[in-house]
């Protein structure tokens, strides 16, 4: 089978990374230097060399689109064995609710799995921040590595330079919109559906109006947990402005004045409500339900779901759904919060197993005849520039094609990797809890930022 590396060294003159991010950060794309190679060091052993190895290896995987379905992730791993038939691969299959659980029961109990499919947040500024992981930096040195988007190979290295995550796939989070409600509600006046924007002004007058026309529950921030909160943070931010973290990712800036005027208003604002009863998905599921009449937690892969035995793009009662970028005052300054998603090594003291993992990480990432239908199957984007129609002559092809022109150009920075991560995404859901109960956002936001504050200073 061809492959896209020869596993050779990547000698000579610095290689800098400067993609263009036509589908991925727009204004923020970043020059990236790859940790470079020498003509004595091999990236990765040679192919024959390491067909030959034998492991046996564990992977867990969150529920990234269809790697999170056991028949769909055999037939992946089948044509791995393919290529690889010395190297057997037992899979776990973890979720957003139990899995962080798990995964660190596991890291106390010394049965770490060797291999684990999720995104920088985790892979990168959790288990690699505490040195659990095994540093990849060799695999970006390849020439298969080049035409990766270089914000996504930025958002898979930790602050000391190492790499622990190599990237398989790659989205835009947005919103959406119901419709049928909209248009009842005479909303529809106040969003641009052929470029699925709307600035902050309008966002406001069409909650209004759903609200006037008997919608009560227009949309939900939803508070119960972490789940989706990248949809509430994108709101929030977007709505006047505001940051989430400095650029350098090295401190939170939740308490910036633009936040505060987001969070006032939509506590003001009839027809939005703060729910410490859902998360994410289960907003998810009362937005299909027609309980409300917009999703704060939406993506391509939402768009595309049939699971609930709906029409893809519709609600349960059939009603069409748009998808939408958060407003922004001005209307086309929005930064979608991005995810990637792909493979890290836990260092479980086994070069031999540490090896084999590389290559299954290779193979899945990068081989020219297999990578698409692996992306094709987590139901987002390649973070290769060149791997292009994945989704040609499928039913999905339109729904793509519209996420790739109008949504994944708005994916701004990622600062999910700054530091005292897991303990922001907590102190985030807290604070919106504790603003509903109080009704002070300036207070409830500096109690965020004294607790997280602590956190970082550490």
């Amino acid at each position: 089978m061809r492959r896209f590396t020869k596993h050779i060294a990547v000698i000579g003159s610095v290689i800098v990374f400067a993609v263009a991010l036509a589908g991925c950060g727009g204004g923020n794309q970043v020059e990236q230097t790859p940790p470079q190679a020498t003509d004595a060091t091999e990236t990765v052993q040679g192919e024959s060399e390491a067909q030959d190895i034998r492991a046996d290896l564990t992977l867990w995987t969150y529920p990234v689109g269809g790697w999170g379905d056991k028949e769909t992730v055999d037939a992946l791993i089948a044509s791995f064995n393919a290529v690889y038939p010395n190297i057997t691969i037992a899979v776990e299959y973890v979720d957003y609710k139990t899995g962080d659980e798990e995964v660190n029961a596991a890291i106390e109990a010394n049965r770490a799995p060797d291999l684990i499919l999720e995104g920088p947040e985790r892979l990168v500024a959790n288990w690699g921040a505490r040195g659990l992981m095994v540093d990849l930096s060799n695999l970006f040195e390849t020439e298969s590595s080049i035409d990766i988007y270089a914000n996504v190979v930025n958002a898979c290295r930790a602050p000391d330079g190492a790499y622990y995550e190599y990237p398989l796939c790659m989205t835009a989070h947005c919103m959406a919109i119901n419709e049928k409600l909209f248009e009842e509600a005479g909303a529809l006046q106040y969003l641009d559906t052929d470029t699925h924007t709307w600035t902050t002004e309008n966002f406001f007058k069409a909650v209004q109006a759903l609200y006037d026309n008997g919608t009560e529950q227009a949309g939900a921030i939803f508070c119960a947990g972490q789940g989706g909160d990248q949809g509430t943070r994108a709101l929030i931010n977007n709505l006047y402005g505001g940051h989430y973290t400095t650029a350098d990712h090295t401190a939170y800036t939740v308490d910036e004045a633009q936040n505060i005027q987001a969070l006032q208003a939509l506590l003001a604002q009839d027809g939005i409500y703060f729910d410490e009863t859902l998360v994410g998905g289960d907003e998810q599921i009362a937005f299909r339900e027609g309980k409300l009449a917009m999703a704060f937690c939406w993506n391509v892969s939402a768009q595309n779901d049939t699971a609930a035995g709906n029409e893809a793009g519709k609600t349960n009662d059939g009603s069409t759904i748009i998808p939408m970028l958060f407003p922004s005052t001005d209307g086309t300054s929005t930064q979608l919060c991005g995810g990637i998603w792909g493979f890290g090594v836990f260092d479980n003291g086994d070069a031999n197993k540490i090896e084999a993992a590389k290559c299954f990480i290779d193979f899945m990432c990068n081989d020219p005849e297999q990578v698409k239908e692996n992306v094709r199957q987590s139901g987002y984007f390649s973070v290769h520039a060149n791997v292009t129609g994945i989704y040609a002559g499928t039913e999905f092809e339109e729904t793509m094609n519209t996420f790739t022109t109008y949504f994944m150009p708005a994916m701004g920075d990622y600062y999910q990797v700054a530091p005292g991560w897991a303990e922001a995404r907590t102190e985030w859901w807290n604070m919106l809890q504790r603003i509903k109960q109080s009704g002070d956002v300036e207070a409830e936001v500096a109690t965020f930022t004294k607790n997280i504050s602590a956190v970082t200073a550490k």
